[in-house]
């Protein structure tokens, strides 16, 4: 079994690779593409297949596809890129590659996706079953087009695919945890985060990967308890702004999801149940 992997230099991409790699069995391999050579030689040197080319170039994707059996999309672009970029990489580039993927008789095709395409909240844990409802806060260029890639590719004919939901992603040093003050800074007091540990990222969708029977299905992956506002800056060693204290949640429930699915069906259980858990461990 030949697997390519996209978006292996981000900070999911490169933690993900090299588990993947070190899970293989006999006879299992491991591409990545990359748009830089340089880049993509510490996965070489764990023994992976390098592929160097663009996710928007047709020409490349043809070759990152050829003679793969499974492909997962971990690319994905957000947070400060242009609206037009973040749909022609996180719509786009995922159709298309999903296309090439197809026409290649590929066998599985796992697409990264985020929780943020539930948009608002419904008075409870969001479940896979929910549709999206375009609105909040959290709502823009980002999850609408990774809401519409899903719809696409999970539309297209012969082509198991299935769907990996991810949280707010932390730990191993990525700087996301610190970075998340950046909109916690303007919550009320209370305002939740759901957060998922890069161990427990890659459990999720190793799982998804691996599963027998699960074509057509989406999963959301994170641990069992979403975090303040004030407890994020708690987590960072910032001083918490007393404004916090007289704003109010516009929406308790936005991007809090059930992972009631992914533990019945794949056996998933988080390492991380907690940010707290992951800094005890040494973790973050």
């Amino acid at each position: 079994m030949l697997t390519l992997v996209t978006g292996t230099t981000g900070q999911v991409g490169r933690r993900f690779v090299p588990r993947l790699l070190a899970q293989r069995r006999p006879g299992e391999e491991v591409r990545v593409l990359v748009r830089d050579a340089s880049r993509g030689e510490p996965f070489a040197e764990l023994g992976a297949q390098v592929v160097v080319g663009d996710l928007r170039d047709t020409e490349a994707l043809g070759k990152a596809v050829a003679g793969a059996d499974a492909v997962v999309n971990v690319a994905a672009s957000f947070r400060g890129v242009p609206d037009e970029e973040a749909w022609a990489v996180n719509r786009d580039a995922a159709v298309e590659l999903g296309r090439a993927a197809q026409a290649a008789g590929v066998q599985r095709f796992v697409q990264v996706s985020t929780g943020l395409v539930y948009g608002v909240g419904r008075g409870r844990p969001l479940t896979e079953d929910d549709e999206s409802r375009p609105g909040g806060a959290m709502w823009g260029a980002y999850p609408e087009s990774k809401a519409e890639a899903e719809r696409e590719l999970l539309a297209l004919d012969g082509l198991d695919v299935r769907v990996g939901r991810l949280p707010f992603v932390y730990g191993e040093g990525d700087p996301h945890l610190a970075q998340s003050l950046m909109w916690a800074g303007n919550w009320a007091a209370t305002q939740r985060l759901h957060m998922g540990h890069h161990v427990d990222v890659a459990q999720g969708l190793l799982r998804i990967l691996n599963a027998p029977g699960v074509a057509g299905r989406v999963y959301n992956i994170a641990d069992d308890a979403p975090v303040t506002a004030v407890e994020l800056h708690q987590l960072n060693g910032v001083e918490i702004p007393e404004e916090l204290y007289s704003r109010t949640d516009p929406d308790p429930w936005v991007a809090i999801t059930s992972t009631e699915r992914i533990r019945r069906d794949l056996g998933y259980r988080p390492v991380y149940p907690s940010v707290y858990a992951a800094r005890d461990a040494g973790a973050l």
